[in-house]
């Protein structure tokens, strides 16, 4: 049995960023990293552009201007004023190359075609110049980027439709054990509702990772190697839950030697999620969770996310950790470090109840783990404790 800290350092120096790259449409990248460089095809904005609904006008000692057209967005032409001249102009249309002040038209009289300011003005005012964002040839964006909202925008405003992206994972999630049965169906005494290959579907969700496909197979020993076989040559990473443990009928160890898939370890000193299996096939990488859901989840979140933030090329590949303050007190039992189940708000942390291995129930209103070293067997009011940040 390995610790924590040995454990997080075996996942990180096994897992690696997946080589395979993708060409997919700009909208559909939302959460992907950039496979290279974004150069810039135009300058941007690709024109003088107007800040501001106004008046550009060709300056000088004039006490007025007079108004000669218009040039609204989308406009194509390009007016020749004079020193005296103005032209009405819109936020966003492209400014005459004689222009050089753009006055707001809150701050102007005009009568009779004849525009009055007693504004102070400076040259260039209000004017975008051409390629103030990014200059054509310029790296508009860095490899390594994170797609959102703002950059699909930003890859559009270039001219941009299509990206190389750093292809996702593909995740099996094998779910085992005779005892469970799919929800909506009578259960029977003996039986359970199975919940966690649709738990560790919605957490893959919830980052974006949505090539996933689940295998269920009862306690058979062929079934199980059949089903292993099968997703360790077709998925980059494998979630096993269930069926690791010792037990007669549990075959998941039993079938992963036999596929000879290198174990790296197996348990962990820690409390929920002792029994944690993680090795590697070739380059399927392969966590066997354990079958308590909350065990299983607590796992998830520790170990598996790291797998995944390290396969996309991250840098960053742990859930954030800050320091709170404890609003209430526990007991801990053993010598074991714990995760606990809790509510973060503003730098306090409220450990809540039911934190056995098997219950959702506390899990599902939470927002953070605190971690609680093996030597700390009582936590106080107003602690201070290191918290685990869960995506939301």
């Amino acid at each position: 049995m390995i610790s924590i800290d040995e454990a997080i350092s075996i996942v990180k120096n096994n897992s690696k960023t997946l080589q395979e790259l993708k060409t997919i449409k700009v909208e559909k990248a939302f959460g992907y990293l950039l496979a290279e460089d974004i150069v810039s095809p135009i300058d941007m904005p690709p024109f003088r552009q107007s800040a501001m609904d106004g008046y550009a006008i060709c300056s000088g000692t004039f006490s007025s201007y007079t108004i000669i057209g218009e040039v609204k967005a989308g406009d194509s032409i390009n007016p020749e004023l004079k020193p005296g001249e103005a032209v009405r102009i819109f936020t966003g249309a492209a400014v005459p190359d004689t222009a050089d002040v753009i006055l707001i038209q809150e701050k102007v009289t005009v009568k009779d075609n004849e525009l009055y300011t007693e504004e102070e003005f400076k040259i260039a005012q209000n004017i975008r110049p051409k390629g103030e964002q990014v200059q054509k040839g310029e790296v508009a964006l860095q490899k390594g980027a994170k797609i959102v909202p703002a950059t699909v925008g930003y890859l559009y405003s270039l001219g941009i439709d299509k990206v190389s992206v750093i292809k996702k994972p593909s995740v099996a999630i094998v779910s085992t054990g005779n005892e469970l049965i799919e929800a909506g169906e009578e259960l029977k005494h003996g039986q359970i509702y199975e919940s966690n290959s649709a738990m560790l579907t919605s957490a893959l969700y919830s980052l974006k990772f949505y090539d996933t496909e689940v295998y269920k197979i009862e306690d058979n020993y062929e079934a199980t190697l059949s089903t292993l076989r099968t997703v360790l040559k077709n998925h980059d990473l494998v979630l096993i839950t269930g069926g690791i443990s010792v037990g007669e009928y549990d075959f998941v160890g039993r079938a992963l030697k036999e596929l000879e898939v290198n174990e790296l370890f197996y348990k962990v000193k820690q409390k929920p999620g002792k029994p944690l299996f993680y090795g590697k096939k070739d380059e399927t990488q392969i966590f066997a969770l354990p079958g308590n859901p909350a065990a299983s989840l607590s796992c998830f979140y520790i170990y598996v996310y790291i797998v995944l933030q390290k396969m996309m090329g991250k840098s960053t590949l742990e859930l954030p950790r800050v320091e709170s303050t404890t609003l209430n007190s526990f007991i801990k039992k053993g010598d074991r470090p714990q995760f606990l189940k809790a509510i973060y708000n503003n730098g306090k942390v409220e450990l809540l109840e039911g934190q056995n291995s098997s219950m959702l129930q506390t899990f599902a209103v939470s927002n953070a783990l605190v971690f609680v070293p093996g030597e700390v067997s009582e936590i106080s009011i107003n602690d201070k404790v290191e918290t685990i940040l869960l995506p939301v």
